[in-house]
């Protein structure tokens, strides 16, 4: 009975805040609004480029939807999280909505196991699924995040590669004669992988707006989170605005580039040694257990 009773104060206090949170949702800020009276257009925006596109939300999303403005009324998801966002190509709105269906999920599951363990009349304390429940629905808040984290982190070592060969060709056409804005067209004339092109529509954008490529160079560096892509286009605006020399400073920051994408290589061989270790380990302990248990057997029932 004490497990019915917390269900149901559990399910009245999730539908008194699901009802809360529909009557009085968040106010949007000064900016927001004038945001929203004056939207950027279409295809032009750094994080509506082709190559970095949201995704249909699947139902996770869908069942945790109604819930998300509460969390939005907490700050999340934070400015960490946004960056990652921005080069995964996930509105907000969608993670926040997967991060509420989540802690909704960790939050129901202790009980639900509790009224099965009732109904097979097993004696379970109340005081344990409700700790579960807050516990589950904490990790169930930060889950997204981490699968986010991951995800972000594999596309900026794919975009940091793509980065460094467009550094390459760039130098190769600065070196025959070209200019800093044809070099960069003709270095990502041909796009294979989503980061190329990303760069490529990057460039392009540049080119309709009528902007230098490094001010939306800098602003894909900004959005993505990757630095090295900031520091390129701060050093081809020194070279485009001051006639700084460009052709060193780009060949040393595409070896730059090249060595940290061996030592990132070296460092996953290595994990991967040492995952490689643990299945080791437990074999090694299983057979340890297969020679020394019969020995062990036979000195404890001779007593």
């Amino acid at each position: 009975m004490i497990t019915v009773a917390v269900m149901c104060g559990a399910g009245t206090g999730l539908g008194l805040a699901l009802l809360a949170g529909y009557l009085f949702p968040p106010q949007l800020s000064l900016a927001a609004q004038f945001a929203m009276l004056h939207p950027p257009p279409q295809g032009l925006g750094v994080t509506a480029r082709p190559a970095i596109i949201d995704r249909p939300s699947g139902h996770l999303a869908a069942a945790g939807k109604p819930f998300a403005p509460l969390l939005e009324r907490f700050g999340l998801p934070r400015a960490s999280v946004r960056v990652n966002l921005g080069i995964v190509g996930r509105v907000p709105a969608r993670h926040t909505a997967e991060q509420a269906a989540t802690a909704l999920l960790g939050f129901l599951t202790p009980p639900a196991l509790a009224a099965l363990a009732a109904a097979a009349q097993a004696n379970v304390d109340w005081q344990i699924p409700l700790w579960a429940s807050l516990i589950f629905a904490a990790l169930g808040i930060f889950a997204p995040d981490l699968a986010l984290a991951s995800e972000a982190q594999n596309r900026r070592t794919e975009l940091r590669q793509a980065l460094s060969g467009m550094l390459d060709l760039v130098v190769i056409s600065l070196a025959g004669g070209a200019g800093v804005e044809q070099a960069l067209r003709d270095a990502t004339a041909d796009p294979q992988t989503w980061a190329q092109h990303a760069l490529r529509h990057t460039v392009e954008e540049a080119h309709l707006r009528r902007l230098a490529p490094w001010q939306t160079l800098a602003e894909l560096g900004a959005t993505t989170g990757l630095s090295a892509l900031s520091e390129m286009a701060a050093a081809l605006s020194m070279a485009g605005s001051e006639g700084a020399r460009i052709k060193a400073t780009l060949s040393a920051r595409s070896a730059a580039l090249q060595a940290h994408q061996l030592t990132d290589a070296e460092a996953a061989a290595a994990s991967a040694t040492e995952r490689m270790v643990l299945p080791m380990v437990g074999l090694l302990a299983g057979f340890m257990i297969f020679v020394v248990y019969p020995a062990f057997s036979t000195i404890l029932t001779s007593f």
